[in-house]
């Protein structure tokens, strides 16, 4: 009965073959030879993509190779497929009378025929295999050309990137100064930059009041573009020589086709100057599989998920094409699907909250976030679990993906440019509060020019940055400033059991640098209090018996150089304050 039932659902087509393979000795010999075949060329596709990846036009030729890879094997594939189709229709094999009577009787398909449509299936399968790859590698392309424009659009902002040759941003750009007087600027200073070639490489590196730059860049050559893809890919020819001679931090030359990866691919490279600022990239500097799952657009299960889609759907269609019953079929795998969802149902979850995160751009890679109560940096983010790392490197946090979906998060990198580094000061009640303020003022204007990171940029965001004053070219720390900001700002807040209180805010640019600028603030606060007798209270009262006049004597050695500091840094927004009630 179940055998019948079996024939019911699948339709009478497979009749004639299962008994052709059993008596048919040359239809035998053909199935095992078909099959050998596929298994030849699908072990043959497999040492082929591996000996491809190891050749020096797979990292240079991304793209275009991985195609090669994928479609040369299947489209030899259906070269054979369609050979054994025409060569079974010429010579009509397996085509003896008996079978063409018995199927004319039961309009059952003969065994050349049935045997014809297998060849085809198998042509079909292989051909949308050919094609879903093909479109996967369309798509990668297609995003890492758009991250490519981005790429251009920066090092034009950037007024080219470090390791550029021979000047290349100016042979590719002519500056044009502003025709009008540029805001900001007084009209006879405007004029003397005109007139030197240094003045104008100054007021080509001006900015205005609100961050933005003057005049205009015209292109000197056609297609700007273009010529800086080649001088790109000269600089990734050079590395990967590198790579492959010795001459690079690993002291070996390092191996193409290895996993983990040793060497990058060219796009792969430019992935790491990204997530490095643009900087060079050195040879062997990072441990291999450092970008391994890093950096992705559109991540992998997405678009694996589209070519198991397509060839689904075409197994749906090949089905239907032999007669199986699809609302049979449909109704057995319905069920299944059922009893699959209940048990993959965080697991689902989990993956569909990671299409959204990575569609619409909630959080990357490298953002500092806080989700219930665990404040780090996002390592990396899987359809499964996402890893966060503790700020201070303390820990590593490990959540279900679909809770950065469902949980309140606190993103303190997105699309956020200004974090407040604040401290908080009490001094003594014997002082001036308006000497106190501009002696804060005169640290937060230290702060803005002293504080750096590492690679010598200023930690503390800026209308203009100051490098500018010594005709050098800006760090950054001035080009997302589009808005009116007044730094340092003091405030006077309230007046404690045992002290005055003031606040000091200076912005800086990430979450992470407040600490250092905090730091350093302190040490500063600390020497210059001590440098004009300004007293720090300790946590205690202090009970006076008339001797505030001794006090105040004592006051008056400090107050000529404070007055100094009142008329040179001001009081900050207390000033205003004052001139406001006026």
């Amino acid at each position: 009965m179940a055998e019948e039932s079996v024939v019911n659902a699948t339709g009478s087509q497979f009749h004639p073959l299962l008994e052709v393979l059993s008596t048919d000795v040359l239809f035998q010999f053909v199935i095992v030879l078909l099959v050998a075949t596929m298994v030849a060329i699908t072990i043959l596709h497999y040492r082929f993509s591996k000996w491809i990846s190891s050749r020096r036009i797979y990292y240079t030729n991304t793209h275009l190779t991985r195609i090669i890879k994928r479609t040369f094997f299947p489209l030899l594939a259906i070269i054979i497929l369609l050979a054994g189709t025409a060569y079974i229709q010429y010579y009509e094999l397996f085509n003896q009378e008996i079978y063409i009577q018995l199927a004319d009787a039961s309009e059952e398909l003969t065994p050349r025929e049935i045997f014809a449509k297998i060849l085809q299936t198998i042509l079909i399968l292989v051909g949308t295999y050919v094609i879903s790859k093909i479109i996967i590698v369309v798509i990668t392309k297609r995003e890492k050309s758009i991250l490519e424009r981005q790429d251009f659009k920066l090092w034009r902002e950037m007024r080219g990137f470090e390791d550029d040759e021979n000047n290349l941003f100016y042979r590719l750009f002519k500056w044009n100064p502003p025709t009008i007087l540029p805001q900001g600027m007084k009209k006879n200073e405007f004029q003397n930059y005109l007139k030197t070639e240094e003045g104008k490489q100054k007021l080509e590196k001006y900015r205005t009041p609100n961050g933005l730059p003057v005049g205009s860049y015209e292109p000197l050559v056609k297609d700007p573009f273009t010529e800086w893809k080649k001088a790109e890919r000269v600089k990734y020819e050079k590395y990967l020589a590198d790579c492959q001679s010795g001459n690079n931090h690993a002291g070996r030359k390092l191996r193409l086709g290895v996993m983990p990866e040793e060497v990058y691919t060219i796009e792969t490279w430019r992935d790491v100057r990204r997530l490095d600022n643009y900087d060079p990239v050195v040879p062997g500097g990072k441990p291999s599989g450092f970008m391994k799952g890093k950096l992705q657009v559109t991540p992998n299960s997405f678009k694996q998920a589209i070519s198991i889609g397509i060839f689904a759907s075409v197994v749906i269609a090949v089905s239907y094409w032999w007669n199986v019953d699809i609302v049979l079929l449909a109704t057995a795998s319905g069920g299944l699907s059922i009893g699959v969802g209940f048990a993959l149902k965080e697991t689902m979850e989990n993956y569909f909250a990671y299409l959204h995160i990575r569609k619409d751009g909630i959080i990357y890679e490298g953002d500092r976030i806080e989700i219930e109560g665990y404040n780090g940096y996002v390592y990396k983010i899987t359809p499964r679990v996402t890893y966060i790392r503790h700020g201070l490197h303390e820990s590593l946090a490990i959540f279900p993906t679909h809770q950065l979906v469902a949980s309140k998060i606190i993103n303190f990198t997105k699309e956020f440019k200004f974090v407040p580094a604040k401290l908080e000061i009490g001094v003594s009640y014997i002082h001036d509060p308006e000497q106190v303020a501009a002696i804060l003022v005169k640290i937060g204007k230290q702060i803005m020019i002293e504080a750096k990171d590492g690679r010598d940029r200023h930690v503390v965001v800026q209308e203009r940055c100051p490098y500018l004053d010594e005709n050098l070219g800006s760090c950054g720390c001035d080009k997302e400033v589009l808005v009116d900001i007044e730094q340092p700002t003091v405030r006077f807040t309230k007046y404690e059991d045992s002290s005055l209180q003031f606040e000091l805010w200076v912005f800086v640019r990430d979450y992470a640098s407040q600490f250092k600028v905090k730091s350093m603030m302190r040490i500063m606060i600390f020497k210059e209090f001590k440098k004009q007798g300004i007293k720090i209270p300790y946590p205690s009262r202090t009970i006076y018996q008339g001797d505030e006049e001794g006090e105040m004597k004592k006051e008056e050695i400090f107050l000529e150089e404070r007055k100094k500091i009142v008329n040179e840094y001001g009081i900050g927004d207390l000033g205003k304050e004052k001139e406001d009630e006026e």
